[in-house]
């Protein structure tokens, strides 16, 4: 369980775990615990800023410098894990390759 406590059903939780997931798949699908625990600190500041977001769209009022500092914190996080999507490693193995090759021109044949 991510949070305990928490009704996983709530607007900001579904949004929490939305980022946290895509998170962990930019990172490649399996990071350790200490960088799930800065994934897990980046998607609340996410979920938090879009919030004071909606808020100021809807109407409402936006601590520039608390807005300011809670952005430049999720920038830093997410630096730490790395902004750059890293793919997960598609490339087949020589013998995947070959028996594919194989089996290509048993078709073809």
């Amino acid at each position: 369980m991510i949070l305990s406590n928490v009704d996983g059903r709530s607007t900001a939780m579904r949004r929490y775990k939305e980022v946290l997931a895509q998170l962990v798949s930019d990172a490649g699908g399996d990071p350790s615990e200490a960088v799930m625990l800065i994934m897990r600190r980046a998607a609340t500041i996410a979920v938090w800023c879009e919030q004071a977001e909606v808020a100021m769209a809807n109407g409402g009022t936006l601590d520039i410098a608390e807005f300011t500092t809670a952005t430049n914190a999720l920038r830093r996080l997410l630096i730490d894990i790395g902004l750059e999507r890293r793919p997960k490693d598609v490339t087949p193995t020589l013998d995947q390759y070959l028996r594919a090759k194989a089996a290509d021109r048993e078709v073809a044949a």
